[in-house]
């Protein structure tokens, strides 16, 4: 199955997700990068410990660079790939607000896709 990658924008063209990985290091960068890049290649084969499942549909993308844990968040909608938000982790969870701004960015995208 191929899948499309797709970075959530707010209305007014705002991508939380592109300008935080732009203001990482290089490394960052690139690893975040090649992440990506395999998550559109492989899709949902992707697994453990570069990905994992959240709850809800939320899926998070381990980017870990020099003992720091970056995290991206996603969502599935058939073919389509939707990346939400990043941010690194500082405790041994994902907060759960990150968890409520990607189905805050879910709910979002799915309206405007509707119309």
């Amino acid at each position: 199955m191929s899948f499309s990658l797709r970075f959530h924008e707010k209305p007014d063209g705002e991508c939380q997700v592109k300008d935080y990985i732009r203001s990482r290091s290089k490394k960052v960068r690139g690893k975040a990068g090649w992440l990506l890049s395999r998550l559109e290649n492989e899709g949902n084969k992707l697994e453990r410990p570069l990905v994992g499942f959240l709850k809800d549909g939320i899926y998070e993308l381990r980017v870990i660079v020099e003992r720091e844990q970056y995290r991206i968040l996603c969502f599935f909608n058939k073919e389509v790939i939707v990346v939400t938000n990043a941010f690194l982790k500082k405790g041994r969870k994902v907060p759960p607000d990150e968890i409520e701004r990607a189905k805050a960015a879910r709910t979002d995208w799915l309206e405007r896709e509707e119309k």
